[in-house]
């Protein structure tokens, strides 16, 4: 029998100083960047997130702590990629993933099928089973201020399962 069990992710960052913005694995040209110990990729880390609630194996935070110095500056495509190893270890596939970025600029829709290439790239899934989308927050609370970031994802995994047998 074949179980599918979807994960939750969350992540937000602030902006600082800068001139660019890292976000699904995209430099996207911006007048500040995400503040982070990591490149603060916003929708990877939420998309990290979920694919480990997926497989009920812990958060970012627990495989790469924030306190280790290693991780510091680190790109976050290998967070995810770490993730998606994970769920094969598992014997499990992922079969879609779900990003939502909410921010008021930069402006996602023109670099929307851009980041879909590049998270189906990391995570070896077909472009079709990957979903990035934007939305604003109609100017209220702190995305609202452009004061940062906010991403929310879900991802789907498919894994042989006699959990359900007994029903």
């Amino acid at each position: 029998m074949i179980e599918f069990r979807t994960g939750f992710g969350f992540d937000v960052h602030a902006f600082e100083a800068g001139d660019n913005v890292i976000l699904c694995g995209i430099n996207v040209a911006h007048h500040k960047k995400l503040k982070g110990h990591s490149d603060a990729d916003v929708g990877l880390h939420a998309l990290t997130d979920a694919i480990l609630g997926a497989i009920a194996n812990g958060d970012i935070g627990s495989h790469f702590p924030p306190s280790d110095m290693q991780w510091k500056g680190a790109k976050s495509d290998q967070f995810l990629a770490h993730a998606v190893k994970l769920v094969g270890e598992k014997g499990a596939k992922l079969v879609n993933v779900d990003v939502t970025l909410v921010c008021e600029y930069p402006k996602i829709g023109p670099i929307r099928d851009e980041m879909r290439v590049s998270v189906a790239r990391i995570i070896g899934l077909d472009i079709e089973r990957v979903a990035v989308k934007a939305t604003t927050s109609e100017r209220l609370g702190f995305t609202g201020r452009e004061e940062g970031i906010a991403a929310y994802a879900t991802a789907t995994i498919a894994i042989k399962s006699s959990y359900l047998d007994d029903l």
